[in-house]
């Protein structure tokens, strides 16, 4: 059985589909450990079956010894033995077969994201689960009386050098199952170390003993095997023992013949999940073809593998139980994509042609002399037509709007004039289109972004600026340098307490500097001031906070709540108080107002890329400025806008070329410091200069906050050069709008739901990412519309 990973929407501690599990099927669970983790487990069971108990939400406190959470766990086992001696319905509970005793031991996840794995805390939080799970053992033989019990300790997650988890690396992934007690077979020497020996595993010095590698589904089956219940409904997991040619983990009293009946147990228990998806298919789909390896009786009686599944009994009817696991482990051995597949990229393809041609013909042209009513009648019967198939199918409805949207979007396109012209316009996107695609390879290869920066920042200016390049071109070159620095650097640093104060001083001097040199900028001297002092104070409190968490001191409730002040006045300070009317004056209050925040939640140099990004925005919108008014002075802009009879918003070549660059410096602030599937391995050092108790939610939130905050001086900035080149409002997102597509339909196709958390995460959220991008893009020009509304134009025209 597989966790649902959309359960991170309840913060792990519900999952939102109820299923099934080992638990439900005992006769009682008893229960105990984390308040995030055993309710989801009783949600759903038949009631009063799990049994939990659970300490206080507050006792999650990252900044205590987190041992005592699993000394909490044994305290109470022994509790409920010694209330046992007491209460006879307990006690009648406690011994009746198929009893599951789960203790969920939470200390040592804590103590490694807190001190990770290789400190001493973590070391001394080992030995006290060592000793857990030995008294544990005591406690169990001690009450039974005897050594009928089954032992197995394993966990849902490994953990990384820096205390992370959630990738696909090997300490993640790679969980121990240590499995002893009734049932379980002894330990199998290996004098060839054929089985057991590779780099990963040699540390622990066993390769004389030989290891069995399984699925974490698996454990479901071999627990339910042990106690001799019912399988989980949704179990997928495969028993270890199926497959003969490996050594299993089941020593039974039935000898061979258990084993081989579990086997093929295994074998119904996964035949019963294609039989209902079979069902389902045949009842409603046309051309339905079934699974050909499995035979499909036509008896209503008979299900799907049936007469396999009685050759096997037979086999073990005849005691040749290796062939019978073997024809079981044979058997053994995936929602409708190639539907959807084919319709979103229809949609997609006819919402980029759609856009395009919004963007570039004028409404008030008559419809193409070609179209005709015959065109509009053909798509309506195309829709009825799907609509209808997909009810007898009974499909879900949202593949009826998935249908829908194409066939409009298609059908406004062909009554378009000069639709045949169009196809030879768009061919000029093609090195745009590439570019999108390197965009695309840059989600994975976060290098991509520091070649970016490379080719903006010193092959534009050599190719398409003037040949004088006057006095922009050093700085601008300058920061885009600078900026390629960061998509460079490791994605999981360590805390420096030195890089985040360097970092928030650099960000001071730049605003101490700033508002010395512009004159419009004096007048608002006071709110730069309560800016400035903000940045200051929330580096003496970062300080403070770090050193007394590396102290093991806890965070003291005086910095909690300076920090918590800080954080929530410095970025709403520019809407209480007076900032200038000048765009560089706007840019800059905008800047310094998010200053303070990656400070306290910089982990390493967040705030080092935050100062170098907006320099480098800030640049842009000057370098763009400058280079339209030579354009202007020339000519050249007006030449190039009549190349086109359909141009309603006065649109360039160009602004196709600014379009993409907007989008490069939107992505860049998701992937600049780090990787934005990050949010579900994050860091907790910075939290907990805030929140030092284990919260979810608002933990996320904080996280979502640094990964978003950025957005702000961009979307100003964004508003800022639409104005300076005299554009309409939104009129450069309109053409990003298009361009994006192109990207998000890239990566529809790398959605997986196979491999890792991270792997599984990163490519649903690149997805969204680009999916949203247009939502987001949006929100970025209409923020950055009101933010700099009123604003006083007016950069020097130099280049």
């Amino acid at each position: 059985m597989y966790e649902d990973v959309s359960a991170v929407t309840k913060g792990w501690k519900t999952n939102p589909v109820d299923f099934d599990s080992v638990f439900n099927q005992s006769s009682h669970t008893f229960a105990f450990g984390s308040p995030d983790v055993l309710p989801m487990f009783a949600q759903g069971a038949t009631p009063g079956r799990v049994k939990g108990w659970s300490y206080h939400e507050d006792d999650e406190d990252f900044t205590k010894d987190a041992t005592a959470l699993d000394i909490w766990v044994l305290d109470q086992l022994d509790l409920l033995f010694r209330n046992a001696t007491t209460n006879k319905l307990l006690d009648a509970q406690l011994r009746a077969p198929q009893v599951v005793f789960f203790l969920h031991l939470l200390g040592l996840d804590t103590t490694g994201h807190t001190y990770r794995p290789h400190s001493k805390e973590y070391m001394n939080n080992i030995r006290v689960v060592d000793h857990v799970v030995r008294e544990a053992e005591r406690l169990i033989s001690g009450f039974y009386g005897d050594q009928e019990t089954s032992y197995i300790f394993t966990a849902d997650h490994g953990m990384s050098r820096i205390g992370n988890h959630g990738d696909g690396d090997p300490d993640n992934t790679r969980t121990p199952l240590i499995a002893w007690g009734a049932g379980i077979r002894n330990p199998i020497r290996d004098p060839t170390f054929s089985q057991s020996l590779d780099d990963y595993s040699a540390p622990w010095e066993l390769e004389h003993i030989v290891r069995r590698d399984v699925e974490q589904a698996d454990v479901a089956a071999l627990m339910s095997t042990l106690l001799g219940t019912y399988w989980p409904v949704n179990s997928v997991g495969v028993l270890p023992d199926v497959d003969p040619r490996k050594e299993g983990y089941l020593s039974m009293l039935g000898g061979e013949r258990e084993i081989a009946e579990a086997g093929v147990v295994n074998a119904k228990v996964l035949l019963e999940h294609y039989r209902v998806k079979h069902e389902r298919k045949k009842a409603h789909a046309i051309l339905y073809r079934p699974y050909e390896f499995l035979d499909h009786p036509s008896s209503f009686s008979e299900y799907p593998g049936s007469q396999r599944i009685s050759f096997i009994e037979g086999l073990i009817r005849s005691r040749r139980f290796k062939e019978a696991r073997r024809q079981s482990h044979e058997l053994i051995n995936t929602y409708d994509r190639t539907l959807i597949r084919t319709i979103v990229p229809f949609a997609y393809a006819g919402w980029i042609a759609y856009n395009a041609l919004f963007i570039l013909v004028p409404s008030h042209l008559p419809p193409s002399s070609s179209a005709s009513l015959w065109i509009p009648l053909s798509f309506i019967l195309m829709a009825v037509g799907f609509c209808g198939l997909f009810l007898i199918q009974r499909l879900p409805w949202t593949l009826h709007v998935y249908i829908l949207f194409p066939i409009f979007f298609w059908q406004d396109v062909t009554r378009k004039p000069d639709a045949k012209s169009i196809a030879s316009t768009l061919l000029g996107l093609v090195l745009a289109v590439t570019t999108l695609q390197t965009m695309v390879f840059g989600y994975t290869h976060r290098a991509v972004w520091s070649i970016g920066f490379v080719v903006i920042g010193l092959v534009w200016p050599l190719i398409s600026w003037p040949q004088s390049r006057g006095s922009l071109f050093r700085p601008w070159a300058a920061s885009c340098l600078l900026t390629a620095v960061f998509p460079l650097l490791r994605v999981d640093p360590s805390e420096s307490l030195k890089t985040i104060i360097v970092g928030g001083m650099c960000m001071q001097f730049v605003g101490e500097l700033a508002t010395r040199n512009e004159a419009s900028i004096i007048m608002f001297w006071r709110t730069f001031q309560i800016q400035l002092l903000l940045i200051t104070l929330s580096i003496l409190v970062t300080s403070d906070s770090v050193r007394s968490l590396q102290a093991k001191l806890g965070l003291p409730l005086v910095n909690q709540v300076a920090g918590w002040l800080i954080f929530a006045f410095a970025p709403l300070l520019p809407f209480f108080f007076p900032i200038p009317k000048t765009a560089e004056g706007r840019l800059l209050a905008y800047f310094l107002s998010f200053s303070p925040c990656f400070v306290i939640l910089a982990i390493r140099a967040e705030g080092f890329f935050y100062l170098s990004y907006c320099m480098t925005l800030y640049l842009w919108t000057r370098v763009e400025t400058a280079l339209r008014q030579e354009k202007m002075k020339s000519g050249a802009l007006a030449n190039d806008k009549h190349m086109s009879m359909w141009n309603p918003m006065n649109l360039s070549r160009d602004d196709v070329r600014i379009a993409l660059f907007f989008l490069f410096f939107v992505q860049v602030g998701f992937f600049g410091t780090g990787n934005v599937a990050s949010i579900s391995s994050f860091y907790c050092e910075p939290v907990f200069r805030l929140v030092p108790i284990f919260s979810p939610f608002l933990m996320a939130a904080l996280i979502l906050f640094k990964l978003l905050a950025p957005f702000v001086f961009p979307s100003a900035a964004f508003a800022t050069l639409n104005a300076h080149l005299g554009m309409p409002p939104f009129a450069l997102f309109l053409v990003s709008l298009s361009l994006t597509d192109v990207m998000t339909v890239t990566f529809f196709f790398k959605v997986t739901d196979t491999g890792s958390w991270l792997e599984i995460g990163q490519s649903i959220s690149h997805f969204c990412i680009t999916s949203l991008l247009l939502v987001f893009s949006a929100g970025i020009a209409f923020i950055g519309e009101a933010l700099m509304q009123g604003t006083v134009l007016g950069y020097p025209r130099r280049i």
